[in-house]
């Protein structure tokens, strides 16, 4: 879901993120709630459970007709970076947050080491669901810290190419497998008078989806101390790679998810998106003229024959430290992201693309997409899913970290520096942030 559901669709300053959070933090979080605590509640139950995905009442009444003893009530908000989040942490301040909230891959370590969740790792079903879900995404909640569980996951991005096969065909270009074949394509998109893609000057999160699958690793993590490392080689390459597109003008610029963004893609102008699993919705509703012109193939790789995807958003359902039914509220959001019931109406409502193994098998996924053609788009990504390495991880201030190199991004397509000074310039602050809230950081 563009505007709502792909991650850190609206960036605030770290002011906003900082304020909210307490300042007593350890750098691990190692006060969450004990995983042994994780017990079955005596007599009915309440949760409550506070997201932004659409029409998630009609999903909740499904679990609700069948569990009179464990009820859910829905709370809904704006996207995370748009006040949830705030939210979140002020309600832990004051002892009075949900039970259940939504929240992103990329936000779950700010409310890890600002010990505001519950460990599930002592919850015996939710020890036996970790085999239901991709690899990756089980490591988005636990950190790699070996017992522990901080959230279930709920949906993933996993990364291909949108392409429009109706422009690549008649241009007799064939749709590029590799990035140098990308750039070489690139050439010949410039000379038939588009662009082959756009490059986004302030959503950070689809660079970070193209570091992670050249093997960026951003951030990591040995329970003393958090290590930033945004110019490793692997991450110079993509941005390097990308500096060299923009200075030969063969991709344009404009500010994405904008009616000019749209309109490129409803034109020719813009002939191709390495994108998320979620942005067929998006070409679908900002495109509607292209109906049935676009195809889906693997992302390009950077060596020919490899299989490699990147991440691009995602999220979890985290049980809050504060909240007085561990168990239950496990119960629910496991229910939530793996019954076929619940994963199937996730689709249909929210367009949510399931982070559990069976998910990709789901009959709803399986069909002809009629805007591509009919093609099963949803093959690709499922593919695109088990190719996302496990191993990457995101840091505790990424709020902060995104409004840095958003600046430096919008700076470097100008003119005024490049991508690669961004991130040095981002991580850079990123460090001072880290500082800031007292976690400890090495230089």
């Amino acid at each position: 879901m563009r505007a709502s559901l792909r991650s850190a669709s609206v960036l605030l300053t770290s002011a906003l993120l900082l304020a909210a959070c307490s300042s007593g933090s350890d750098d691990s979080g190692s006060g969450t709630a004990a995983a042994s605590s994780c017990k079955p509640s005596s007599g009915p139950v309440t949760l409550t459970y506070t997201s932004w995905i659409p029409d998630l009442e009609e999903v909740v009444k499904v679990w609700n007709a069948k569990n009179p003893n464990i009820q859910v009530k829905v709370q809904t908000g704006p996207n995370g970076n748009s006040g949830t989040y705030q939210n979140f942490f002020n309600q832990l301040k004051a002892g009075n947050a949900p039970d259940l909230g939504h929240i992103e891959y990329d936000a779950l370590p700010s409310f890890r080491v600002q010990d505001g969740l519950a460990d599930l790792g002592g919850c015996d079903i939710v020890a036996k669901a970790k085999d239901q879900f991709v690899d990756w995404t089980w490591n988005q909640v636990t950190f790699g810290e070996e017992g522990k569980v901080f959230g279930v996951p709920q949906d993933a991005g996993p990364m291909a190419m949108f392409y429009r096969a109706d422009l690549f065909s008649k241009a007799g270009i064939a749709p590029p497998t590799t990035w140098d074949e990308y750039a070489a394509a690139a050439e010949k998109v410039k000379a038939a008078g588009g662009y082959i893609t756009n490059f986004s000057q302030s959503d950070i999160n689809q660079f970070a989806g193209l570091a992670w699958q050249a093997g960026g690793r951003w951030f990591a993590n040995d329970s003393n101390q958090w290590t930033v490392s945004m110019t490793d080689p692997n991450t110079k390459k993509v941005a390097d790679y990308w500096q060299n597109l923009i200075d030969k003008k063969l991709v344009s610029t404009v500010p994405p998810w904008t009616p000019e963004w749209d309109n490129a893609y409803n034109t020719d102008k813009s002939w191709t998106w390495v994108s998320a699993v979620w942005g067929a919705n998006s070409i679908a509703t900002g495109a509607p003229k292209t109906a049935g012109k676009w195809k889906v193939a693997p992302m390009p790789q950077w060596a020919a024959g490899e299989k490699k995807a990147g991440n691009w958003g995602g999220s979890s359902t985290a049980v809050f430290k504060t909240s007085k039914h561990p168990y239950e509220a496990a119960q629910f959001a496991l229910w939530l992201n793996t019954s076929e019931e619940a994963l199937t109406l996730l689709n249909e409502k929210a367009n949510l693309y399931p982070a559990t193994k069976a998910g990709a098998a789901l009959p709803a996924l399986k069909k002809g997409v009629k805007f591509y053609g009919d093609q099963p788009i949803y093959d690709v990504f499922a593919q695109a899913s088990t190719e996302v390495a496990p191993d990457f991880t995101w840091g505790p201030t990424m709020t902060s970290t995104y409004a840095n190199a958003s600046d430096g991004f919008k700076a470097a397509v100008s003119g005024k520096g490049t991508l690669v000074d961004a991130l040095t310039a981002a991580q850079a602050s990123t460090i001072q942030t880290l500082k800031s809230q007292a976690i400890p950081v090495k230089e």
